[in-house]
C-alpha cells in the first residue's frame, strides 16, 4: 500500500512516500512559509523520483494543526481534493505529536510559538498517547501546570522555536512511526477533513471584540 505524509503547518514542508510503512523517499525543506508556491512541485518531484503514480497513493496522512494557518489551509485543500478526485483515504495528523514522535524520551512536550507569549503545547508519552492535550496557553500557565502536576515526570521539551528560560531541544521526526500508530484510525470523509487551529483566526477574534 503506498501512503503519502505531508505536513504543510510550519516553514518545514515534509512529503513523504512509504509502501506499507516503510520509507521510500522523504522530502523535507525549509519553504520560509511560501508552501503555496512549492507544495505541488514537491509532491510531483517526490512522485517522480520513485516512479509511482498519484493514482497508486491508497492512503495521505495529513498534519491538521496546529501551526501556520496559511500553510495548514493549503495541505487541507491538496489533502481533500486529491482525496475526493481519486478515491484515496484520509487521516489527520497532530502537529504536536508529529514533534513528539522521535523523543526517547517516557515523555515528551511539544511547543509551537503562537506569539504574545502564548504557545501551542501537548505533552505525550513514549507511545504516542497525548497525556495532556493539545491546547492553546499562555506558556507560563503551562509551565505552571508542568511543574505541579507533571513534576514528578522526566520530560523532554522539543520546538523549533526558542524561549526565554526555557530549554528545548530539536524535534526528532519519526513519520514511520507516526504512520504505524494511525493506520487502525476511521478514514475521514474528505469534506469533513478541518484544520486543528486551537486558537481562533485573527479575523475571528477581531468579530467577536
Amino acid at each position: 500500500m503506498i501512503q503519502l505524509f505531508l505536513d504543510t503547518s510550519n516553514c518545514n514542508l515534509i512529503v513523504s512516500l512509504y509502501k506499507d510503512d516503510e520509507k521510500l523517499y522523504e522530502l523535507i525543506e525549509n519553504t520560509d512559509n511560501k508552501v503555496s508556491n512549492t507544495l505541488l512541485a514537491k509532491v510531483d518531484f517526490v512522485l517522480k523520483q520513485t516512479k509511482i503514480d498519484i493514482k497508486d497513493i491508497k492512503e495521505i496522512y495529513v498534519v491538521t494543526g496546529p501551526g501556520s494557518f496559511t500553510g495548514i489551509r493549503i495541505g487541507l485543500t491538496f489533502a481533500k481534493v486529491t482525496a475526493y478526485l481519486l478515491n484515496i483515504k484520509v487521516i489527520a495528523v497532530s502537529e504536536l505529536e508529529l514533534l513528539a514522535s522521535g523523543s526517547q524520551s517516557e515523555y515528551t512536550l511539544s511547543l509551537i510559538d503562537a506569539r504574545r507569549n502564548y504557545v501551542y503545547a501537548g505533552l505525550y508519552d513514549k507511545n504516542g498517547k497525548n497525556i495532556l492535550k493539545d491546547q492553546y496557553i499562555y506558556l507560563d500557565e503551562l509551565m505552571n501546570i508542568i511543574n505541579t502536576k507533571y513534576k514528578d515526570l522526566d520530560i523532554n521539551i522539543v520546538s523549533y522555536d526558542t524561549f526565554a528560560n526555557l530549554s528545548c531541544n530539536v524535534p526528532n521526526l519519526d513519520i514511520k512511526t507516526v504512520i504505524s500508530r494511525h493506520k487502525a484510525d476511521d478514514y475521514i470523509n474528505p469534506h469533513m477533513l478541518n484544520p486543528n487551529y486551537l486558537k481562533k483566526t485573527e479575523a475571528e477574534e477581531k468579530l467577536n471584540a
